[in-house]
């Protein structure tokens, strides 16, 4: 399975722009269709060996090689970053994107596991989510009035919430919300 997913990896880190996410995606759902295949083949072995010798179950193992030769080879990890991070700054400032594709690579991010999702995209979006909004924010304090300022706020605000309702896990509000709370968008990044 490892050669496989290397040979994968090579495949899949050859596109670019959004063909390289719908490539990883198409290639997310055979991987784990077959794992799926595999493990109800291996349902019995799941159900009485690894319990008692407390082994990793046959489905978990291959996310983790996906997660390992995949998701976190060296050329995949910062292109899958890069390219989810550019579809929403599209997506910010107006372009149409497609929602349905950045629902499925972050829900894979999140079936690899939290800190997968964490530290992989989370992390790094919210930095972006910080330098995004504070230059935004100094830009339209430079030439608005203060009532139109906050119906601004309000508004990005409503577009964010709406993001994570679409695509983004819903624990991410949260650290989202906090961030609004303890920044000052107006003041210079430190």
């Amino acid at each position: 399975m490892t050669f496989h997913l290397q040979t994968m990896s090579k495949r899949i880190e050859a596109p670019q722009g959004a063909s390289f996410l719908d490539e990883l995606n198409t290639n997310w759902n055979d991987h784990n269709k077959a794992l799926q295949m595999i493990r109800d083949i291996l349902m019995y072995m799941d159900r009485t060996f690894i319990p008692s010798t407390h082994k990793t179950t046959v489905y978990e193992l291959g996310l983790n090689l996906w997660r390992d030769h995949v998701i976190r080879s060296s050329k995949i990890q910062q292109h899958l970053l890069n390219a989810l991070l550019e579809l929403i700054h599209k997506e910010r400032t107006g372009e149409v994107i497609n929602r349905g594709l950045m629902r499925n690579i972050i829900k894979m991010l999140m079936d690899l596991g939290p800190s997968v999702y964490q530290e992989d995209f989370e992390k790094p979006f919210l930095e972006v989510f910080v330098d995004f909004y504070r230059a935004e924010s100094q830009k339209f304090i430079e030439c608005s009035d203060c009532a139109n300022y906050l119906k601004k706020a309000e508004r990005r605000l409503n577009e964010e919430i709406e993001r994570l309702s679409h695509y983004l896990d819903a624990k991410t509000e949260a650290k989202i919300t906090n961030v609004l709370e303890k920044k000052d968008y107006s003041q210079p990044h430190d």
